[in-house]
This record gives C-alpha cells, sequence and structure tokens, in this order.
C-alpha cells in the first residue's frame, strides 16, 4: 500500500496577513508599552519595552517597566537620571550591559531626538538589527521585518523548516521581510510575537485554535512541535570562585566592576577570579592576597587562619547561571568592628546595609550579601 503524504497548504502572503491582523485586533495583549487601538505609539515607551525585552520575558519585563516610566515618564527624564540611578534601578534584570547603553542612548535621544528610520536607529547605543526594526514598525509604523524568537518559531512551523536553528537564522529573516506588509507593519509584527508567546508556543501549540493553522505546512503534518528544530547546544561549564563579606558599624564593603565585560559597571563584595574547572587553583583577586591556596585555611572558622588574618565565617555557598557558564561562590564573612584586619586587604566604599537598595547589585552579589549577613547574624538581608 502507498504511503501518503500530508500535501503543504496552499500559501499565499496577503491571506495570511489579513487573518493574522483579524485575529490580532481582538485577541492582541494589553501590555503597559502597548498603544491602544486608535493610539499613537510612544516611541520613548516603546524603545525602553524593547531594550528590557531583550532576553528576558515580558512577565519579568513588566514590573521594571512600570518603575522606571513612573520615575523617569520621558526620554529626557531618563537622560538626566545618573548612570547609577539607571543602573540600581535595573538590578535584577539582568544583562546589564543593556542598562548602560539605554542610561547613553537615553542622552543621545534627548540631544538629537528619535531616528524615523532602521539605520538611524540602529547607530543608536545598545540598538541592534532586531531592535531597530522593532521601534521602527511599531513606533513609526515603518515595513521593517521583526525577527525575535516568537517569530523564528512561529515562521519556521508555518514552512516546516528542516534547517535547525541557529543555522536557519538567515533564511528566516527572509521569509520574515517577504511577509512583512506595507500596510499596518507595526500591528503585523506585535500579532506574530502574540501568536508566538500564546498560541504557537514552544510546547503544545494550540494549532486546532490558531488563525494562520491554514497555512501552517507543520500543522498539516500533525508535528508542528517539532519545529524549529535545534542544533544541539554545548554543555554548559561551571566556574567558581570565593565572596567576600565585610561589614563594619552597619555598612557593606562594597566595589565597583570595570565597565567592560560581565556586570560592567555594577557593585560587588570583593571577590576572587572565578575560575572554571580543571583551571590552576590558586586564584588571583585582583591584587588582593590570594585565596585558592588557602581555601581549607579561609574554611575554618577559626580566626588568624585566613588571608589578612581575619576571622572569617564560611556562609553558605551561592549559586547563579549566566548565559554561558554556572557560578558558584563560596562566601566567607568577617566583621571588620571585631576583626579591622578583615577589610584591609580590599578596596571599596562602604555602603549602609539599610541603603543598599540604592546600589547597583546585580542578583548574584544580593544572593552573596544575604549569605553573608546571614552568617554574622543579621537575618535576612536588608
Amino acid at each position: 500500500m502507498q504511503k501518503r503524504h500530508s500535501a503543504r497548504p496552499a500559501f499565499a502572503a496577503e491571506s495570511f496577513q489579513r487573518a493574522l491582523l483579524r485575529w490580532y485586533d481582538v485577541a492582541r495583549r494589553d501590555l503597559p508599552w502597548r498603544a491602544k487601538p486608535g493610539e499613537l505609539a510612544d516611541p520613548y515607551r516603546v524603545w525602553l519595552s524593547e531594550i528590557m525585552l531583550q532576553q528576558t520575558t515580558v512577565k519579568a519585563v513588566i514590573p521594571y517597566f512600570e518603575a522606571f516610566t513612573r520615575r523617569w515618564p520621558t526620554v529626557d527624564a531618563l537622560a538626566d537620571a545618573s548612570r547609577d540611578e539607571v543602573l540600581a534601578a535595573w538590578a535584577g534584570l539582568g544583562y546589564y550591559s543593556r542598562a548602560r547603553n539605554l542610561h547613553a542612548c537615553a542622552q543621545a535621544l534627548a540631544q538629537g531626538g528619535f531616528p524615523a528610520d532602521e539605520v538611524g536607529l540602529r547607530a543608536l547605543p545598545g540598538v541592534g538589527a532586531y531592535t531597530s526594526a522593532a521601534i521602527a514598525a511599531i513606533a513609526f509604523d515603518l515595513p521593517a521585518a521583526v525577527v525575535d524568537g516568537n517569530v523564528e518559531r512561529v515562521l519556521a512551523r508555518v514552512f516546516a523548516l528542516e534547517t535547525p536553528l541557529p543555522a536557519a537564522k538567515g533564511e528566516l529573516r527572509k521569509l520574515a521581510a517577504e511577509l512583512t506588509p506595507a500596510s499596518r507593519p507595526g500591528d503585523y509584527a506585535q500579532a506574530m510575537m502574540d501568536l508566538g508567546a500564546g498560541i504557537c508556543s514552544p510546547r503544545s501549540p494550540s494549532c486546532l485554535v490558531c488563525p494562520v493553522r491554514a497555512f501552517c505546512a507543520a500543522a498539516a503534518k500533525g508535528d508542528a512541535e517539532r519545529f524549529p528544530l535545534r542544533a544541539a547546544k554545548a554543555a554548559r561549564p561551571t566556574r567558581r570562585g570565593e565572596a567576600f563579606v565585610i561589614v563594619r558599624d552597619g555598612c557593606i564593603l562594597l566595589r565597583r566592576r570595570a565597565d567592560k565585560g560581565l556586570l560592567g559597571g555594577m557593585m560587588e563584595v570583593p571577590t576572587s577570579d572565578w575560575v572554571a574547572d580543571g583551571a590552576v587553583a590558586a586564584r588571583s583577586t585582583r591584587g588582593r592576597p590570594k585565596v585558592g591556596a588557602d581555601a581549607a585555611a579561609i574554611a575554618s572558622p577559626r580566626a588568624d587562619t585566613s588571608p589578612a588574618g581575619a576571622a572569617w565565617l564560611p556562609g553558605r555557598t551561592v549559586q547563579h547561571t549566566f548565559t554561558h557558564f554556572h557560578l558558584e561562590l563560596r562566601v566567607f564573612a568577617a566583621d571588620a568592628d571585631t576583626a579591622p584586619s578583615a577589610a584591609a586587604a580590599f578596596s571599596g566604599e562602604w555602603a549602609a546595609l539599610d541603603n543598599l537598595a540604592a546600589f547597583a547589585l546585580p542578583s548574584v552579589m544580593k544572593k552573596a550579601v544575604a549569605s553573608g549577613l546571614e552568617t554574622l547574624g543579621f537575618g535576612r538581608a536588608p
């Protein structure tokens, strides 16, 4: 008996666009940065949301977006803020280079206004190909091809692409450009995002209620969940280090990380280098005492057995996962009021414990601070 194959559905771009936009007009998400039907989009809110949404979920972004726009309702207000204020308000959202670029971009926009085309937008700090297309389409209704992870998934299923990601990205961008309509491109871009975020979800897509099911080759095959195909990911390595929580008279010692690199410009407690498994055991603390060789001594709660002769107490090890590696930090804590040498080995600034919210501490450092303060009997971190 001859095996039958499902035929790929007939595809007409204009019909696909109309079906998607009809659905969007009824089912669009109500998001705090999105203009209501009949309203003009606010380029500031569109830009701010798109920067925040880079590699971050809508659910995580909403409270940050609302807090930012309450505090800085216009791009001029954001430009007038200090970078430290912006970094502190961003703390916990991750990918901190976005916050530095956000502040620099706000200052550029306050001087020259929003460029109204993709080329001009892409020249701004922190604005790449995707973000410039999203702003151009949503804020200025220009026919720009907007391709995020949701759009990639929808298109990979509609065309049943057998090329795995990330190799398929070029083909997906080409398809997106061909499908972007000249009319209502901003609504079309947001409709594609909403479709991918809701109905065309990564697992268990709701094909039976999909507004563009008639155009979807993967749905016709009955295996939409198989798409998009993905190349195997490399294992995420683990790095390890030590973090030192030092308190004195109601304050904690903090220092600023270099502007370039991971967590650039953010605040931290002093740490050793973060070293991958299999690397040399002795780690430099960037000009402070070497820690790795004295790991056994540091782990002892006895006084005067650790670097700088301080009474270091071992705290709870904290863990944090970054995009490309997993980090484990052993935390050691000391009270400089009773062991003055604890602070002598490290440079930095003293921050009041009851004012830590004003400092740009990334999530991993908040975990380290909490562990250290608990060890010293402070209970939960302020």
